[in-house]
């Protein structure tokens, strides 16, 4: 029949979920630990757990030696011969049991406080190697309380944190409430291992797409990206490894069921859903859905810069609330795109056509001109490579930092005489461009007059001939 201790132990093991050994072990530790606060000599004791009687034995040992030199973990050979007989060699160790009555009340504090720390470090031991391996899965929390913003929540029976940046702004929970979220991290801190949950980190929107389009579950269809800001918008890119398969109606589902499903556990966040191409401008077109995009064209291949047209109508759509739309897709495909309408397209190409050669007027890229700032900075930046205003605003904060002499207040004076310079040099650019427009215009009416002036003098003369 099981002893009390026995069963403390069960239960223990049971409801922390650790292994019935570790909790004996611990049950070990801890009367030793006790022991030696009351057997204050220099024995070598050690504690055992009898799984027959249900009772912890302390016992001293000693070891057989031909001379005593330390009595308290030393016997000799006669006096070991004369309690076991011949069988006592040289060598061996003796266990005398002590008597654990001694132990006492402070002794048995010392052992409760020594099997809670023992079995702490086991649980957390166990929540550490657990959570570690299911980092990026999806599980059923409920909220406990609220911790400075903090959400703490429950998983099984183990507590776990959704932190404020980890919440998306769109929702709102009590006490009670059953939140899905992604482990999206273990740590260890003094307090024991935290499992870090997230309902904006965009593993959580792939998972969800795993669970509702069986497609995806089985591999058919594949994920190829997906991008989030929580409680607004979001966009995944997909990919078919079967060609009668639609990847995207697969994901939308009958009727937009699945994707619906999607959006209420996300509280209402739009979801895009665009196929995945190998071709970057095919791919770039597709991610501004659900804006109508005009051309696209690759800048520089080696930043991964494009240039995308759209009709005047759609630019506001391609941007997006506040840039978000773009910065979704530029996330998504992983290029810089910058967004032009087409009046922005047109009015850029006359700047451009404004360059070239009309008469005597040549609009030119002009050296680098700060009236503002003195002539030793601006020689610098020229010996820096920064021999043209586009250049010199192209540049980052920290380059110019790195050149001699400069500092913040610097950079910063640097820049606005920059900015101020472009606006002179735009000003001056579309004034050039209106005046060849103009002469272009008149070039153009004065070929479009002579022709008719010739057909009058012809006719004049004709009708002298007549006269005559």
């Amino acid at each position: 029949m099981a002893t009390e201790l026995q069963q403390m132990i069960e239960v223990v093991a049971k409801d922390k979920g650790i292994e019935p050994s570790i909790v004996i072990g611990a049950i070990e530790d801890a009367y030793l630990a006790a022991s030696r606060k009351v057997f204050k000599g220099d024995e070598d004791l050690r504690s055992r757990f009898n799984l027959e009687t249900g009772l912890v034995e302390l016992y001293a040992a000693k070891q057989i030696v031909p001379e005593v030199t330390n009595p308290a973990r030393e016997i000799s050979l006669t006096e070991a011969q004369g309690l076991y007989g011949a069988e006592a060699e040289i060598g061996m160790e003796i266990e005398f049991p002590k008597d654990t009555e001694r132990l006492g009340r402070i002794a048995a504090q010392t052992a409760k406080q020594v099997i809670a720390q023992r079995v702490r470090e086991a649980e957390r031991e166990r929540i550490h190697g657990e959570f570690s391996q299911r980092v990026g899965e999806v599980v059923n929390a409920t909220v406990k309380r609220f911790e400075s913003g903090d959400i703490i929540a429950e998983v099984g029976r183990v507590e776990a944190q959704i932190p404020r940046k980890e919440q998306s702004r769109a929702e709102n929970y009590a006490i009670g409430d059953r939140v899905r979220a992604v482990i999206k991290a273990v740590s260890k801190n003094a307090k024991g291992p935290q499992v870090i949950l997230s309902r904006t980190d965009p593993a959580l929107l792939v998972k969800l797409f795993e669970q509702e389009v069986p497609e995806i579950y089985d591999g058919t269809v594949m994920i190829r990206g997906a991008v989030r800001e929580a409680g607004d918008r979001a966009k995944v890119a997909v990919f078919s490894r079967e060609r009668d398969v639609d990847p995207v109606g697969a994901c939308v589902g009958m009727r937009g069921t699945r994707v619906q499903a999607i959006i209420r556990e996300l509280r209402g966040e739009k979801i895009d859903i665009v196929e995945f191409s190998e071709d970057p401008v095919t791919f770039v077109t597709k991610a501004l859905s659900p804006a109508r995009v005009q051309r696209v064209s690759i800048v520089n291949d080696d930043q991964r810069v494009m240039e995308v047209v759209v009709e005047d109508r759609q630019l506001s759509l391609a941007i997006g609330k506040k840039g978000q739309n773009v910065r979704l897709a530029a996330k998504l495909t992983g290029w810089k795109i910058d967004i032009k309408s087409e009046e922005e397209k047109r009015k850029e190409v006359e700047l451009q056509l404004a360059g070239i050669e009309f008469g005597t007027e040549t609009v030119e890229s002009h050296p680098l001109s700060l009236p503002d700032i003195h002539d030793e900075v601006v020689a610098v930046l020229r010996a820096g490579g920064y021999d043209t205003v586009e250049k010199l605003l192209e540049a980052s904060p920290d380059d110019l930092l790195g050149l001699p002499g400069f500092d913040a207040e610097t950079v910063d004076a640097v820049m606005v005489a920059a900015r101020a310079q472009q606006a002179i040099e735009a000003q001056a650019a579309e004034e050039a461009a209106a005046r060849a427009a103009a002469e272009a215009d008149a070039q153009a009416a004065e070929a479009m007059a002579a022709p008719a002036d010739a057909d009058a003098d012809s006719g004049d003369a004709a009708v002298e001939s007549s006269e005559e």
